[in-house]
């Protein structure tokens, strides 16, 4: 597994990470005993940049996280965002905090949970529309001033709101969706960061797993999947984005290899300063994901896949409609 520059303020990470969410939340039930099992693996791989969030669990899967790593911390890079809030009386709910004194409390109860003395990459997770992002990257480059942490990243942002607080201090990442049925930062965000030298990191570059061609019926998902009311995955929707992925898995069979690796592939092949973060919370999908490191593509089999999974391919937003607003991009 290949380390590459995560931006250009000095840190390092491997060019696939661990996307922790789903092992606390939101994708049915979940063990810690193997999610710490999986992480493990995952350090023994290479894949060693991993990222969670104060939001997952909440709270739950930064201490998750904390405890795999506490005895091998100087082995990865460690990411965690702040800045959305989760309504206790209604965990559909969101709430979005950029003040300056949020953001440092926020940190320090971010250390407290993973058991770190420093965090590698912190994210804004979502823009607070009501604080200037200027503000909220200074408090930012506070914490870098204070060793608390080594980068600062943003979550779901524009390229307008990139050069604001890229002017304030350098970001060295910015984290939204992208993968062969979300190719929206295709539009701006990715040459931006391109111009910047800031890196891109990609999250659910599996399609929220249905890139991987393992889920073949809207009854697959147990109750408490978050994929239940997303749009993408209901009714008709869902019958025509499956579609898509059997375009794909005809392909991936093609080649030699599974859909899932063809599916990262694309997208590792789309840059150089472009970090996938695949979430898994399986031993065996982990080791699927890290195969796709090996799976190279031509220019004609990357223009088949652009023939296959042009912009705007999917059916359905990415979110439903209410967690659409929270996108500052």
């Amino acid at each position: 597994m290949k380390t590459r520059k995560l931006g250009s303020t000095g840190l390092h990470a491997s060019q696939l990470g661990l996307g922790c969410m789903g092992m606390s939340e939101f994708y049915g039930s979940y063990d810690d005993n193997e999610s710490i099992k999986v992480i493990h693996r995952s350090i023994e791989l290479g894949i060693t940049f991993l990222d969670t969030s104060d939001i997952y669990g909440p709270l739950k899967n930064e201490i998750l996280v904390g405890k795999a790593i506490s005895d091998r911390r100087n082995k990865v890079t460690l990411a965690t965002k702040f800045g959305i809030l989760r309504d206790p009386n209604d965990p559909t709910k969101r709430g979005f905090n950029g003040k300056p004194e949020y953001v440092r409390s926020a940190c320090e109860a971010s250390l407290k949970r993973l058991g770190v003395e420093v965090i590698d990459l912190y994210y804004q997770h979502r823009k607070d529309p009501a604080t200037p992002i200027e503000e909220t990257v200074g408090a930012l480059s506070e914490l870098v001033k204070a060793g608390k942490i080594k980068g600062i990243g943003l979550s779901e942002v524009s390229s307008e709101t990139l050069r604001k607080a890229h002017a304030v201090h350098p970001v060295s990442a910015v984290q939204t969706e992208y993968s062969l049925w979300s190719r929206e930062p295709e539009d701006d965000i990715l040459k931006t960061c391109r111009e910047l030298g800031v890196a891109f990191v990609a999250y659910s570059p599996l399609g929220r797993g249905f890139l991987t061609g393992q889920i073949k019926k809207f009854e697959d998902f147990e109750s408490t999947d978050y994929r239940r009311f997303s749009p993408r995955f209901q009714g008709e929707n869902f019958d025509k984005n499956l579609e898509l992925v059997k375009k794909i898995e005809a392909m991936a069979s093609k080649k030699g290899c599974t859909t899932s690796q063809l599916a990262l592939a694309w997208v590792i092949a789309q840059g150089e300063f472009i970090f996938p973060i695949p979430g898994t919370k399986r031993i065996k999908y982990l080791e699927e994901n890290a195969g796709a490191i090996n799976v190279n593509l031509t220019s004609q089999e990357l223009k088949e896949l652009d023939s296959i999974a042009p912009k705007g391919v999917a059916v359905g937003t990415r979110y439903p409609e209410a967690m659409m607003g929270s996108l500052n991009a």
